[in-house]
Order: structure tokens, then sequence, then C-alpha cells
């Protein structure tokens, strides 16, 4: 059997990403207008590149735990959950939840 696990976030910021990588320790440099061509939404929320230094001039790693961008990816998956921005915005979604499901409701009736 071969088990594969996920790691996602959804609609990850690149603040957010400068964010977690910037906290252990890698040099990270934030280029703030940079964009993926292929990228439909031109929101000023989702541009950005983050570029990590993963390897010193000599060529030896910045730091052991990090050797690849998949490493570094993986913790920034992990991560981005665990900021106080992400957990603070669940505690306010859940009024929001409940407006959604009245106005569902209420749809509901009017169908009837």
């Amino acid at each position: 059997f071969l088990f594969v696990t996920i790691q996602a976030v959804e609609n990850p910021t690149a603040t957010e990403i400068q964010d977690v990588c910037s906290a252990v320790g890698l040099n990270v440099f934030l280029e703030k207008n940079k964009m993926y061509s292929r990228e439909w939404n031109r929101d000023v929320q989702y541009r950005g590149r983050v570029r990590v230094q993963l390897k010193q001039e000599d060529g030896s790693l910045c730091l052991v735990q990090f050797p690849s961008r998949k490493s570094v990816m993986l913790y920034a998956a992990e991560m981005i959950p665990k900021l106080k921005t992400r957990t603070q915005k669940t505690g306010g979604g859940d009024p929001s939840l409940q407006q959604g499901e009245g106005s569902k409701k209420g749809k509901g009736k009017k169908k009837k």
C-alpha cells in the first residue's frame, strides 16, 4: 500500500509565506509586484513572489532542515494555518457561516 499525505493551505499570500520562512531563520526577499502570468485573479492580495535563499555562496545549505524548495513549501503549508491572522479569521467566520445558512433557508422558503 502506498499512503500519500497531501499538505496544502487555501489561498496563501506571499506575505504569509515570507512571515513563516523568515520566522524560522531563512533569508527571504518579497517581490510585491511580481505575478504568475496565467493567474486569472489580478487582485493586489494575490500578487507577489517570495525568493528564499537555500544555499550559501560556497554551496552549503543555509539551514539543514531545508535542502530543497519542496521542503520549504511543505513547511509553509504546515505553518501558515497556525498564523494568528489565520486563526482569528476562523473565529470571525462562524457568524458569517450562520448568516449564509439563514439566507439559504430563506431561499428555500421562497421556492415553495
